[in-house]
């Protein structure tokens, strides 16, 4: 199977708290704390948007990789905020790089696991040899209507990894399998600003029954358990799901915890997995094993099975995501609003 040549991830430096969201809709903090488990989120700047996200961490995936900006065959972001309705984020990526002209560039969009499915998506073209390395990101600054619990969760980050030939890899991609049904839990309009969603629809119909599905399948299919593998990455709308499925898969809380980021970055949506994965990764030793499960409503699951190896020391090569994470500087709602725009709705 091919593998992870290089990674990087990026986070916004703004950060809005729970506490100050719930205080502007006369809601109790604790509460809106306790039952998503997020303490603040990440917001972007006025010129940040899905593109300038992207070209961040795929910067940095470029300098861990080590490889030449035109080797780049396949370059696929995922997302539901690109910038245009119509006009490819892919290729700005690409010029950025200057990866162009010779790959394919697409925009892919599956609600928060359109990034994962770029990364299986030139797992197959590497595989077959159509190309030496394709970047799969996940890109998005989520959207949430003023006052709704989506409000509260809605962040901003992107992660990029670069997939090629296991003998160059950082990390294995030992195996993937996805699972996909129509069950609309979540979904926006054309033209609307904010995305609506099916309460608690979003939980037991869809979160679930699609992450424990690939959970299941994968495991099946490989004929693997949960005590061969040292880290669990889960889609994070909020905290407490990732929780709740670990707990129902018996899995200790510290495979599970370096890549719960959601309570202190929010839900990114397209990056929100791949993130988790990105955190694991620069702690990752040789030899150990890592599996995640993204999620997109609407709804689908694709599951990863990772073993990393002795080239993961490539990824002293650029800032690891704690940089981002720890570097943040507190809005206040009223700027909070203007950055997100989120006053044309009020």
């Amino acid at each position: 199977m091919s593998g992870i040549v290089g990674y990087g991830a990026y986070v916004p430096k703004y950060r809005i708290k729970s506490e100050t969201i719930a205080e502007v809709w006369g809601e109790d903090p604790d509460r809106i704390k306790e039952g998503l488990g997020i303490l603040e989120k990440a917001v972007p700047a006025i010129d940040e948007d899905a593109t300038t996200l992207a070209v961040e961490a795929a910067r940095i995936a470029m300098k861990r990789a080590g490889i030449p900006r035109d080797s780049i065959g396949a370059l696929y972001v995922g997302s539901e905020s690109h910038p245009y309705a119509v006009k490819p984020t892919a290729c700005a990526v690409a010029q950025a790089l200057g990866a162009v002209p010779n790959l394919t560039a697409a925009d892919l969009e599956f609600a928060c696991k359109a990034g994962t499915a770029g990364i299986q998506m030139c797992m197959g073209m590497v595989d077959s040899k159509m190309i030496h390395y394709g970047m799969a990101i996940g890109s998005d600054t989520a959207q949430g209507r003023p006052g709704d619990a989506l409000e509260y969760s809605a962040a901003a980050g992107a992660a990029a990894y670069i997939i090629g030939p296991n003998d160059e890899s950082m990390a294995i991609l030992e195996d993937t399998l996805s699972y996909t049904t129509d069950t609309p839990d979540f979904w926006r309009r054309p033209k609307a600003d904010f995305p609506s969603h099916g309460g608690r629809f979003t939980g037991p119909p869809a979160y679930f029954k699609h992450v424990m599905g690939a959970f299941y399948g994968l495991m099946q299919k490989m004929d693997e358990k949960v005590e061969n593998y040292d880290y669990f990455v889960f889609h994070q709308p909020n905290a407490k799901f990732p929780q709740a499925v670990a707990k129902q898969l018996k899995i200790p809380k510290e495979k599970l915890a370096d890549g719960l980021i959601v309570p202190i970055i929010g839900n990114t949506y397209s990056a929100a997995s791949p993130l988790g994965l990105a955190n694991v990764l620069d702690k990752a030793e040789p030899g150990q094993r890592i599996f995640m499960v993204s999620f997109g409503s609407g709804a689908g699951s694709d599951a990863f099975s990772i073993k990393v190896t002795d080239k993961i020391k490539n990824r002293d090569r650029a800032y690891p995501l704690s940089k981002f994470i720890n570097e943040k500087e507190y809005l206040s709602y009223a700027i909070y609003s203007k950055l997100k725009g989120n006053y044309k709705g009020m």
